[in-house]
């Protein structure tokens, strides 16, 4: 038997454990064997891991690639490019594009530019606003990932529903069987100090952080999950930036209510001393923390379980709407977010190597467990026979530092992470049995890439 590909000399990792020199054979597009390098069979090609990690491809289930309506920022074939450099072989795109993607008919819009585009697989969120809760099963049918409620200002302004309108939305999206997620900041807290801030003229980057307190974010979660137990929704919560608003989930949890959650690499990585050092660049909603919450969030979300998902708000901006040639002036003419794809993987792998947490349980954030917490599990997230041959390959000892911005692969590329050094990197990414970056180099055609189907 000779099949399609077959990656050797590797070890294999998965959240149950490790297999040392072993590897996978596919055959069209799907995995087909795994065990050890001796025993696979033939291949038309095989690639040599080198005795690197190889790991389920990472999910990614939080980027904001802006296509449709604000492709001079990023678009499917850049974010997706990134994301194949970085390790990353499916993402899911958030809904604050232009238009929102509040129909189906901007669903399949953003569906169709995906498929024209990307280099690796993708999905889609819907937003949820008081004027589109009819559309909810509607947006089922075509195929919609799951839902997302703005409760804070974000890009693009798009208005949260009233309290009332949230717990219909959630019984309505109860009945399709899906996750409705939330950009998790009260509103009215962060209107009211941004308001004040300005009157003061309190206009320097950490003023626009400690507009956003962690209890906007910690409420927002509390109120939520009340909202969730009431109604028996499965809801998550996006981008949990503090170790309060963990311990909200954990509590929510303890009580049985289907609350996950994800956090990303730049709230375990960074405290608030990063807005002091470099300014806007650095500027993101929710924002980077103090050491108290960083450390409460490390022990209450990751070593105790509250939070369930590694993901990026990859959040790509022009260095003009980041105000990099003066990073330290007016925050309030500043836009929030930078991007991650690219840096992500190296981040988890230097907590790895520092001991944080181990191999096992980075694939079981990072891959595994958002493709069960989005129903894309075990199509995407394991290395099962008969499921998608999506694989990072990773080398976790090289250490490197990011010097420039330019050697990302985003349309734009402002990030605090440059100047940051990291023990770990993606070597390959192959995506559904096609390599798509190795060596370096992006070789994946754009195009390639395909939505996730789930039920």
């Amino acid at each position: 038997m000779t099949v399609d590909l077959v990656v050797r000399n590797c070890t294999v990792v998965t959240p149950s454990g490790r297999t040392p020199d072993a590897g996978v054979a596919v055959e069209d597009g799907t995995i087909v064997a795994v065990g050890r390098t001796d025993r696979l069979p033939d291949a038309e090609r095989v690639l040599d891991a080198d005795g690197n990690v190889l790991a389920p491809g990472v999910v990614d289930c939080h980027i904001h690639n802006r296509e449709p309506g604000l492709e001079y920022k990023e678009d499917w074939e850049s974010a997706t490019r990134a994301a194949a450099a970085g390790g990353v072989t499916t993402v899911v795109g958030m809904p604050n594009t232009d238009p929102v993607i509040d129909s189906p008919e901007h669903l399949e819009l953003k569906y169709e530019r995906g498929e024209a585009g990307a280099h690796v697989d993708f999905q889609s969120y819907a937003v949820v606003t008081s004027e589109n809760l009819e559309a909810i099963p509607d947006l089922d049918d075509a195929g919609v990932l799951g839902y997302k409620i703005f409760l804070g200002s974000t890009v693009g302004d798009v208005p949260p529903p009233t309290d009332g309108e949230i717990i219909e939305a959630m019984e309505r999206i109860g009945e399709t069987g899906k996750r409705l997620g939330f950009h998790e900041e009260n509103g009215e807290i962060i209107d009211h100090y941004t308001e004040r801030f300005k009157r003061e003229g309190r206009n320097e980057p950490i003023d626009h952080s400690h507009s956003r307190p962690v209890i906007a974010e910690r409420e927002a979660v509390e109120r939520m999950i009340t909202f969730a137990e009431e109604t028996d929704a499965s809801v998550h919560m996006f981008h949990v930036s503090s170790g309060s608003a963990a311990k909200a989930v954990a509590r929510g949890k303890g009580r049985g209510v289907d609350v996950t959650a994800e956090t990303t690499p730049h709230y375990l990585w960074f405290t608030e001393d990063v807005m002091r050092e470099q300014g806007n660049v650095a500027r993101i909603q929710p924002p980077i923390r103090d050491a108290v919450e960083r450390e409460t969030l490390w022990e209450v979300g990751m070593d105790r379980g509250a939070i369930d998902c590694i993901a990026t708000d990859h959040a790509p901006h022009t260095p003009e709407e980041k105000k990099v040639d003066d990073p330290f002036g007016n925050t309030w003419e500043a836009s929030s977010g930078f991007v991650g794809l690219e840096t992500e993987v190296p981040v988890m792998l230097s907590f790895v190597d520092d001991g944080r947490f181990t191999l096992e349980e980075w694939v079981r954030r990072h891959s595994t467990r958002p493709a069960q917490v989005w129903g894309m599990y075990p199509q995407k997230g394991s290395l099962q026979v008969g499921t998608d041959a999506d694989f990072t390959i990773v080398d976790p000892e090289t250490e490197w530092t990011l010097e420039s911005a330019d050697e990302l692969h985003s349309k734009n590329c402002v990030t605090p992470f440059v100047g940051e050094s990291f023990v770990g990197k993606a070597t390959a990414t192959v995506v559904r049995g096609e390599v798509v970056y190795e060596d370096g180099g992006v070789v994946g055609e754009s195009g390639y890439g395909t939505r996730v189907d789930v039920d």
